[in-house]
């Protein structure tokens, strides 16, 4: 159950559906009016976040891992377009209201305003339009008090205001975040190629040799018939090459990763709010 106390932890945390798929990151908290309680969460999706859709917040729970809402991210991919400025309307509440088949929450006339984080960063000047739309509603003032000081201004969106009109523009807050962009995989594999070496090897060769006959050999000479026929075999013997083959470890090799920082430019249109003084036909029209 999210509460105001624990409402500037929801700020920037991940956002989970039922069946923990990612959705996005949490951008802004509406509140309800009469309640005072948590009631949508507006979450950031989109490859670069500039989608902003309202998912509620009503059942969801704050883990460690982030925020767990309780719809799916088909759901919420699909959830209707509202802007998110501040406030909604009953129109658009009602909307959310019956696309996530909720109850009709408080009285419509109780609508939603926007809960800021705790760093002081607020998206779009929204404190600022909530001033120049409640004007002094809020302060007991009225028409007849604001015409002693001669001047009423009345919002033709909104109710009658003081005798000043406040001017807000959009300012753009650039930051990063980490996000998966791809995968190295270093992986090893065998190839054979072929290696030739020279190895000298030797071998037998047989030869005649003669000698005469002497007082040394005689004896030897006249051993056996005097004619007859006779047969004498050598053997011969060569060398052969012989190839064994092992294995040795010769390097060790691992991936690693190095941070390279390059300049990035980023464009978004801002809006402001500008100033048109119409005249009475004496003097031109003047843009402030």
């Amino acid at each position: 159950m999210i509460g105001t106390d624990t409402i500037s932890r929801v700020i920037g945390q991940d956002v989970y559906d039922e069946s923990g798929d990612k959705i996005g990151s949490a951008a802004e908290v509406y509140l309800d009016d009469e309640t005072g309680q948590p009631e949508w969460v507006t979450v950031r999706t989109g490859m670069f976040g500039t989608k902003e859709s309202f998912v509620p917040i009503r059942n969801a729970d704050l883990t460690n891992d982030g925020l767990r809402v309780p719809v799916s991210k088909s759901k919420v991919k699909d959830a209707p377009k509202v802007d998110t400025d501040g406030h909604l309307s009953p129109q658009e509440e009602q909307e959310l209201y019956r696309y996530y088949g909720m109850g009709a929450g408080t009285d419509t006339a109780q609508t939603m305003t926007t809960t800021e984080s705790t760093t002081g960063m607020a998206t779009n000047d929204m404190a600022t339009n909530d001033m120049a739309t409640t004007g002094m509603a809020g302060t007991g003032r009225t028409d007849t008090d604001l015409n002693e000081r001669g001047t009423v201004g009345h919002d033709t969106s909104g109710p009658t205001t003081d005798d000043a009109m406040t001017l807000s523009e959009e300012r753009l807050n650039v930051g990063t975040r980490s996000e998966e962009v791809g995968r190295a995989r270093l992986r090893k594999y065998v190839v054979t190629e072929n290696v030739t070496e020279t190895v000298p090897v030797s071998h037998e060769e047989v030869r005649l040799e003669r000698e005469p006959i002497t007082d040394a050999n005689i004896g030897n000479a006249m051993d056996g018939p005097a004619i007859s026929e006779e047969e004498h075999e050598v053997v011969l013997h060569a060398e052969t090459p012989v190839v064994e083959k092992e294995a040795v470890p010769v390097e060790r090799v691992r991936l690693d990763k190095t941070t390279v920082t390059e300049q990035t430019q980023v464009s978004e249109g801002l809006r402001k709010e500008e100033v048109e003084l119409d005249g009475d036909g004496t003097t031109t029209d003047r843009r402030v």
